[in-house]
């Protein structure tokens, strides 16, 4: 099998109607602070336990192609000593890695962010690969103020994640680029969909430079919307609505999926926006899925509080989630189905 053949095989077994992407790589401070919501200690143990959880969960496998994972994953196994890789595997889900090492201010740009981790990328995409994952994950990020991102701040960005793309493919693996405008702020959906434009146009004119094959990689993008605080709110038709103008204007026909990130939004307003963007705007060249973590797995905290006679009820509560934007991915959600078990 050649190169192009397995990052075909890998993009058709993640891009399927009616399915998405779980994200489950938050670092350790990230799940630090998860954990603390529900009182429980962030112990190796507890996060093994906890990513068991996950992606054991019965019935996910109809509604979850795509798993991305936290480094540390990679070697740890479920209650009866199978890789938790494996798991996946062994349930038609594709396992995949987060491969950034986090962000910090750009040189002489404060007000811009630049995400680390491209130093020894390729050495360890080939053991991300030989540990079984078949994609990746990076993740740059930009605020939004009056005077920024700058125009250095998004060429340097769009920069990295071309980069890494480029690795990913040279080495069989799928990148999911992830260029996300954080919600962060007082912006108006204006400001948000302006900026959008201008990182997606970086960014795609960087992965051309590069040589990435668009048929091969997978957008993980913000949607448009406004600041959290706004003092107004937009609809799931608004912010649908403006997404995809945005999206129509920037990112090439080619790309075979837009998984959205959810961003700090509830898990109810992420999958009703998703559904508009399936139920009430059709036409779109992509298809329009979903990449969420805390969007699925907030519901699964509140039920696991870190008890191993919760178990079961949290797989549910995942459940629930993955089958209500599973319906959205297709335009068939409705929100009395958030009434149903």
């Amino acid at each position: 099998m050649t190169v192009a053949d397995e990052l075909q095989a890998t993009i058709e077994q993640m891009v399927q109607s009616g399915k998405g992407i779980l994200a489950a790589d938050e670092s350790q401070p990230t799940i630090k602070k998860r954990f603390a919501s529900i009182n429980v200690e962030a112990t190796e143990e507890n996060c093994r336990a906890y990513r068991a959880l996950l992606f054991t969960a019965p019935g996910i496998e109809d509604y979850i192609s795509g798993v991305i994972e936290f480094e540390d994953t990679l070697a740890q196994s479920d209650g009866g000593g199978t890789l938790l890789p494996k798991v996946l595997v062994q349930r038609g889900i594709v396992p995949g890695i987060k491969v950034d090492k986090g962000k910090g201010p750009l040189a002489l740009s404060p007000c811009d962010l630049i995400t680390y981790g491209l130093d020894g990328l390729a050495e360890r995409l080939l053991q991300y690969k030989s540990q079984g994952a078949r994609f990746a994950k990076w993740r740059e990020v930009y605020k939004i103020g009056e005077h920024y991102p700058t125009a250095l701040g998004i060429a340097a960005n769009a920069e990295m994640l071309a980069r890494y793309a480029a690795a990913c493919q040279e080495q069989g693996i799928v990148p999911i680029v992830e260029p996300e405008v954080l919600i962060d702020g007082g912006h108006s959906m204006a400001r948000c969909a302006e900026v959008t434009e201008a990182v997606h146009k970086g960014v795609f004119h960087a992965l051309h430079r590069h040589h990435v094959v668009l048929e091969h990689m997978i957008l993980k993008p913000n949607m448009v919307l406004p600041g959290k605080d706004h003092p107004l709110r937009a609809s799931a038709a608004e912010i649908a609505s403006a997404t995809l103008r945005v999206f129509r204007r920037t990112v090439p026909a080619a790309v075979p999926s837009i998984n959205f990130l959810s961003g700090g939004l509830s898990p109810e307003d992420a999958t009703a926006n998703l559904n508009a963007m399936n139920a009430d705007f059709s036409g779109a060249p992509w298809l329009l899925s979903f990449s969420y973590g805390r969007a699925l797995q907030q519901p699964v905290l509140q039920a696991w509080q870190g008890k191993a006679e919760n178990v079961a009820a949290a797989q549910q509560a995942l459940l629930k989630r993955t089958r209500l934007n599973g319906a959205a991915q297709r335009g068939e959600y409705l929100a009395a189905m958030e009434l149903a078990n």
